[in-house]
């Protein structure tokens, strides 16, 4: 396994075993319900910080945000590409606060991760520094062998975060594995679309605060499997029914 960009603090540094799966998890309102608090709080800071960057409205800076989140898949690469933002500086802005008091997950997250088969990835379109912090605070930063943030999205030295179909590719590359070991999860399924294009295995976890989420009924040909728990999707795995064929539970 090619080593992912300085993710020292979470890696533990073993190779991947021949027929281990790879499980890539999503972050936010994935491994923790970050619509009770979290995704308040980096609302609004993205507000002001969008206002303050372009010298608009707040209402002209939400509408802004937003249409670059459906473009890109990440707001800052908007304010990037078109006005000159530092990405960097405006990721840091808007997560710079305590997480800790409003991070919430399933209880037993921690025994069941690891007792999961195979290979464990974070992968989110948050920046490593927000997504290392959370870990923490849910006291699961151990059970990951590498964190893949927004911060290392960049395939050909664009910034390309999900649901990029580069990226994908690039994931595929870096971790030299065929694709269908690679089992992404996640709350967005445009992000799981890209994946089954790529050629990964996908597992979709239903939560009401992801965006469009109420606009899904039912199960789309590109998902795998379909839970409303991570619990759920966990104990499978550990009773040895990987997704690998369309299902729902």
């Amino acid at each position: 396994m090619t080593p992912l960009r300085p993710l020292s603090p979470l890696r533990r540094g073993r190779p991947i075993a021949a027929d281990d799966p790879v499980w890539l998890f999503d972050l936010d309102n994935t491994l923790h319900d970050a619509s009770r608090g979290i995704f308040a709080q980096i609302d609004q800071r993205m507000g002001t910080a969008v206002a303050q960057a372009l010298g608009v409205p707040h209402d002209q800076a939400d509408q802004l945000r937003r249409r670059y989140w459906q473009r890109y898949g990440a707001t800052a690469i908007g304010l990037a590409r078109h006005h000159g933002v530092n990405l960097q500086q405006f990721l840091a802005t808007c997560h710079d606060f305590d997480v800790r008091p409003l991070v919430h997950a399933e209880t037993g997250l921690k025994a069941r991760l690891r007792a999961l088969p195979g290979t464990r990835i974070i992968l989110t379109n948050a920046p490593g520094h927000y997504a290392r912090r959370v870990l923490d605070a849910l006291g699961i930063a151990q059970e990951f062998d590498g964190l893949w943030a927004i911060d290392h999205m960049m395939p050909m030295g664009l910034p390309r975060p999900k649901p990029s179909l580069a990226l994908m590719r690039q994931i595929i590359a870096r971790l030299d594995v065929p694709p269908q070991r690679i089992i992404l999860v996640e709350d967005t399924l445009k992000n799981l679309k890209s994946a089954r294009q790529a050629g990964m295995r996908t597992a979709y976890l239903y939560h009401p605060g992801s965006p469009f989420a109420r606009q899904q009924h039912g199960r789309n040909l590109y998902v795998d499997v379909r839970v409303n728990r991570l619990s759920t999707l966990l104990l499978q795995a550990h009773a040895g029914r990987i997704p690998d064929r369309p299902g729902r539970a």
